[in-house]
């Protein structure tokens, strides 16, 4: 029987079968951020015992940093002490830390990519869900928990459990309009939060081989909330042609050679997988969350829908709950909803593809009165790169703010909160109750439809503009 790209992965990094599924595995790469990476490497001190492979951990501040103009390492009092600890780790177990203004600061999901850390065929992990993002170049990317990140520094393996494997085939094309953010959302939506629970999840098909690799990133980023651990796309010339080149990617010969190898980790064409999905391309509209769930979403030119149409009880009661929370009523239109607040940014939608996406929508136009919009670059790298294209300039003359790289407003854990009862439209991954402050109220959508709203001042369908 053939093998998934995702056996293939597993298979190369298994050091021992331990039976029962489980497997202990080596780990290629281990990225290090400032809210989960600080206490890690402060309890392997305490433990006295040094990094495993410092030289395959990569450091950088990025959760409970400020994203103000000109911030510095104490702009965000509560997130200092976490920054000094990550640095002081860092140093001390000789660990290359990308520190605030250095290129190569960012978003661990950003960085990692654009510096070729992550590569086809490896595995990476992160104290941080959605480190699936980087299976989007066709790595064996997930996020870990705190005693795991210790145990990573301290032997650079993982005890694991193999997951099933699933496929999520997208075929035909997606239309005008339509972004990976809104498949992916889209996706999530028909198969629901939890159909990913227990599986390694590969996305393929014609939509997928067409799609940009930072498409794919964003597409892999979103996994995490239809419930997958793991989820990747195979590699091939788009993958290789974004990694030419990258600062840690392997140069010259051996960058062709490397290739010859990721070409082999395509699934082999008789891979059985334990469930197989099918998506319509031409079926997928910009789509809009309503709830307080990533599956809570639908096409912006659709109703907020009317508990009694739920499967069940119980799912009715939780659309009731969320359509309480948001302040909206069941039957009631998104499109033309006001909106407060419009953020661009997050490890979902903050490279420079997505920036240029908004500023194409807003370039010539003004922010709407009463609306606040930020616009928080993913990497130093994107900054520069988008500062060298005007871009900031275009967010700035419409009246966005335009920041520092971060997390920020995403996830709330620097003080950049939406205030209470304020409606956002935000590019994140995550709309939970709270997640963006106490009592905000987040839909998520791609950085050209946060763009319309921030533009027009309503939830507003991109296809209009």
């Amino acid at each position: 029987m053939g093998r998934t790209l995702f056996d293939k992965v597993w298979d190369a990094h298994v050091i021992k079968d331990l039976g029962d599924g489980w497997a202990l595995l080596h780990i290629d790469r281990h990225l290090l951020h400032d809210l989960s990476g600080a206490p890690a490497l402060g309890e392997l001190a305490k433990r006295k015992l040094p990094p495993h492979n410092p030289e395959l951990c990569f450091a950088t501040p990025d959760h409970v940093v400020s994203s103000a103009p000109g911030r510095t390492e104490t702009t965000y009092p509560l997130g200092a002490m976490l920054w000094a600890g990550l640095k002081q780790g860092s140093e001390k177990g000789r660990i290359r830390l990308f520190d605030l203004g250095q290129p190569g600061q960012g978003i661990v999901h950003v960085m990692a990519p654009e510096l070729g850390i992550a590569l086809p065929g490896t595995t990476l992990v992160c104290g941080d869900s959605h480190t699936c993002t980087n299976g989007g170049l066709g790595a064996l990317a997930f996020g870990i928990g705190s005693s795991e990140i210790v145990h990573v520094l301290a032997t650079q393996t993982l005890r694991q459990q193999k997951p099933r494997r699933m496929r999520v085939r997208v075929d035909g094309r997606l239309p005008r309009g339509v972004t990976p953010k809104d498949l992916a959302l889209h996706i999530i939506a028909t198969l629901g939060a939890s159909a990913g629970v227990g599986h390694a999840v590969e996305f393929a098909g014609p939509a997928i081989e067409a799609m940009p690799i930072e498409g794919r990133l964003t597409l892999c980023n979103l996994a995490v909330e239809l419930g997958a651990k793991f989820a990747m796309v195979a590699p091939d010339d788009a993958t290789f042609d974004y990694l030419r080149g990258r600062p840690f990617a392997p140069k010259g010969e051996l960058f062709e050679r490397a290739v010859e190898t990721w070409r082999s980790l395509a699934g082999d064409a008789d891979a059985v997988f334990d469930r197989e999905e099918h998506i319509v391309a031409e079926a997928v509209r910009p789509v809009i969350t309503w709830g307080t769930s990533p599956d809570q979403a639908v096409a912006i030119d659709q109703c907020v829908p009317h508990p009694d149409d739920a499967p069940n009880p119980a799912v009715a009661e939780e659309w009731r709950a969320a359509q309480a929370y948001m302040g909206l009523e069941a039957g009631q239109a998104l499109a033309g909803t006001p909106v407060d607040w419009v953020f661009i940014g997050s490890c979902a939608n903050s490279r420079l593809s997505d920036l240029r996406d908004a500023a194409h929508v807003v370039r010539g136009r003004s922010v709407a009165a009463g609306v606040t919009a930020w616009v928080v670059p993913g990497s130093e790298l994107v900054k520069r790169a988008a500062e060298a294209e005007g871009l900031d300039r275009v967010f700035e003359d419409a009246g966005f703010q335009w920041r520092e790289p971060g997390c920020s407003m995403c996830v709330a854990a620097n003080g950049e909160q939406v205030p209470p009862g304020a409606r956002a439209v935000s590019t994140s991954n995550r709309n939970f109750v709270g997640r963006q402050g106490p009592g905000a109220r987040t839909h998520l959508a791609s950085p050209a439809m946060a763009a319309a709203a921030a533009i027009t001042g309503v939830l507003t369908d991109i296809r209009s503009f």
